[in-house]
């Protein structure tokens, strides 16, 4: 799960989140997809949902809302895990991602979330 930081237009809206395509979801980048959303949103407000870094690449793709986003909405990625745990990175300062279970009862458990002592001891 995203939360939009910021909307700018640059010949279109993009929606700027609290992650980053380099550090949470690298195979987007490494097979030139976007990132998959469970179901598709479909609807009359088109953005581009772009990470937070310097990283020209980093645009998790162009969707379509029903609604206007805003600053503080959230926006969910599917199919994040399986290549955003073995490919985290500290890419440009931004936290690595937490690991989150959801139980069958629909609890959501933070398993591990990532600080600056992780990042500290991680350098060679």
């Amino acid at each position: 799960m995203t939360q939009v930081l910021d909307i700018v237009n640059n010949g279109m809206d993009v929606a700027i989140v609290d992650a980053a395509v380099e550090t949470h979801m690298l195979d987007l980048l490494i097979y030139h997809t976007d990132a998959k959303m469970e179901p598709p949103p479909t609807g009359p407000h088109t953005y581009m949902v772009a990470g937070r870094t310097c990283l020209a690449g980093d645009v998790f793709g162009t969707y379509a809302f029903p609604k206007k986003l805003k600053v503080g909405d959230l926006v969910a990625f599917a199919d994040a895990a399986g290549y955003t745990m073995v490919k985290k990175n500290w890419f440009n300062g931004v936290a690595m991602p937490s690991i989150v279970v959801r139980r069958l009862d629909g609890r959501v458990d933070v398993v591990k979330q990532f600080t600056y002592d992780d990042y500290v001891a991680s350098l060679s």
